[in-house]
């Protein structure tokens, strides 16, 4: 099975249709998508919709922290570190967006699912309502080891980045390429963050998405270029923190 696996749609439609294009010539069979469908962009029922819809098909779905948060008064926010202030105005904003059904299915959605051997979550596998950033050997190796899983998919830190736990316990880290096929080892411990859809943070404003072949046993990650000028411009008519259409442009 090849499966497309997409994180942090951060509600940006001309981001998320680019990359399910994108999926579309990749030859893939199902998709999991671990978090923060909402925050930060104009089309957050557009993009929870769609989301919706995939579930409604099999796809994998789980809870991100602005997911988290729009189903919750502002004062029960997660945490921590609780959301800066610019966050949480488009949290408020984003609230009145959405509809019942709509806001139901956020709030609904598990912090974590597990399938074979394959263990999804939106930021650690450690104490996935902490949200904590995995950004370095330590945080990841706290993941794996919390979720005893052969990989891990999540996200929240909005680049592209691959841990590995080896056999023997060393821990490692690769910075992929846009393109290019790893191989994944069956003995080891992997950690995939496949880098965020709708809001890319490496100084490369093109939209980040992977696909896992477990036939083949291997992971490609691909940069999708889209109409982040669109998605900037949205924003700012919705009336939204300029720095969050900055942000679509300079990929930071």
């Amino acid at each position: 099975m090849r499966l497309a696996l997409l994180t942090d749609l951060h509600a940006n439609r001309e981001a998320v249709e680019a990359c399910l294009a994108h999926a579309e010539g990749q030859r893939v069979d199902q998709y999991a998508f671990t978090g923060d469908f909402v925050g930060y962009g104009a089309d957050p029922a557009w993009v929870v919709r769609t989301v919706m819809d995939y579930v409604a098909r099999g796809a994998v779905a789980v809870q991100g922290n602005h997911d988290y948060s729009v189903t919750r008064p502002t004062r029960r926010e997660a945490g921590p570190p609780q959301m800066h202030a610019e966050a949480r105005e488009v949290i408020e904003w984003t609230r009145g967006q959405l509809d019942a059904e709509q806001l139901a299915f956020l709030a609904d959605l598990p912090l974590t699912q597990k399938h074979g051997n394959a263990f999804f979550v939106h930021a650690s596998a450690f104490d996935p309502i902490r949200w904590e950033y995995v950004t370095g050997i330590e945080e990841a190796e706290r993941s794996l080891k919390a979720s005893r899983s052969r990989i891990v998919f999540s996200g929240h830190v909005h680049a592209p980045a691959l841990y590995r736990r080896a056999d023997d316990g060393r821990m490692g880290r690769h910075v992929p390429q846009a393109g290019q096929r790893i191989g994944l080892q069956p003995q080891h411990q992997y950690l995939v963050l496949p880098g965020a859809v709708g809001q890319p943070r490496d100084q490369n404003n093109a939209a980040c998405y992977a696909v896992f072949d477990d036939e083949a046993r291997d992971i490609t990650y691909f940069r999708v270029p889209y109409d982040h000028g669109a998605a900037a411009r949205k924003v700012i008519a919705a009336g939204l923190p300029i720095v969050f259409a900055m942000r679509l442009v300079e990929g930071i």
